[in-house]
């Protein structure tokens, strides 16, 4: 499988996922939940995580993790090997537990963070495993343990609390929380409204410019070998919208001059070069971006530019 994207800093916060084995029932009994709950806390005990929020399905997990130092990628290797460990000692059976890597995705904030929560607290609703009603019941996420307890020290929910509804960790803001989630629960089509749909997909979870600004912070990940198009894509156009800034600024134009007409302008053309040669920006963003047609024009028009520079 194609290594996958980890970006790791202290106060980090995440999304992450995994599914069992071949897509085999991980949790399949109460006592495989259990176990996996002992684990994860002692993994945040070990590595000073703050757990925001969890949910064990029967085939896969969520986990809304705070890492205070840049500890996922060792917690999360020593809590699956961990746990796959005590699986099969007690099953009697051999080989990988999981189907593969975990999935991490990076959060922007308290305010995102408390979406995934949201969206991790309702799996059960939108799996059809309980109604939206009787969320808080559903024994195997952290939302009972929060209203009613009890709850492990490592289970945290001030920060994302707070960033929902300005509601507090106490009796009442709970009851608020609830009564959101069952409201949205019983919406499907809120759900999207308030940001809780694609929340398990691409890399990072937040506004544009702070996942701009995380891509090109972190674009020289885009040359680690193996990773996914998709969840380098981004990385790689900041990092050519970044140089394109840059070159823009160094000859006094902005992003609005792009859009001059006639659109094909010498200066524009040998604006594309440069970034290309600065960047490795491909012909199609590149012939995009700068409003100057389809890629094989401007390949024709930087060649042509360079002949006569030759000449």
């Amino acid at each position: 499988m194609a290594r996958k994207l980890r970006i790791q800093y202290a106060g980090a916060l995440y999304h992450v996922m995994n599914r069992g084995n071949y897509r085999r029932d991980l949790f399949e009994s109460v006592g495989a939940a259990e176990a996996f709950l002992k684990v994860l806390f002692e993994a945040a005990d070990k590595f000073g995580w703050k757990v925001h929020g969890y949910v064990l399905m029967i085939k896969h997990f969520h986990l809304a993790l705070e890492t205070p130092e840049p500890s996922l990628v060792e917690g999360m290797h020593w809590l699956q090997s961990t746990l796959a460990t005590r699986f099969n000692r007690f099953r009697q059976e051999s080989g990988h537990l999981f189907q593969g890597r975990y999935k991490s995705l990076v959060v922007e904030d308290f305010a995102a963070m408390a979406r995934v929560v949201d969206y991790i607290h309702l799996n059960p609703v939108r799996a059809k495993i309980v109604r939206a009603e009787q969320v808080k019941n559903y024994r195997w996420s952290s939302l009972p343990s929060f209203i009613k307890g009890p709850r492990h020290p490592r289970l945290i929910a001030d920060d994302w609390l707070a960033a929902r509804g300005g509601w507090k960790d106490d009796a009442g803001g709970w009851k608020d929380y609830e009564a959101y989630l069952v409201q949205v629960g019983q919406d499907e089509e809120r759900w999207e409204r308030d940001g809780l749909i694609g929340l398990s997909m691409g890399w990072a979870i937040g506004t544009d410019a702070w996942r701009q600004t995380m891509a090109r912070e972190h674009a020289q990940l885009r040359l680690v070998p193996g990773l996914l198009r998709e969840e380098v894509q981004e990385l790689r156009e900041s990092a050519w919208r970044h140089s394109l800034e840059k070159e823009l600024s160094a000859i006094g134009k902005t992003m609005v001059d792009l859009q001059c007409r006639p659109r094909k302008q010498a200066w524009k053309v040998e604006l594309a070069q440069r970034v290309r040669n600065q960047s490795g920006a491909s012909m199609r963003w590149l012939a995009e971006t700068l409003q100057l047609g389809k890629p094989e024009s401007l390949r024709s028009y930087m060649c042509r530019s360079n002949n006569a520079k030759n000449q």
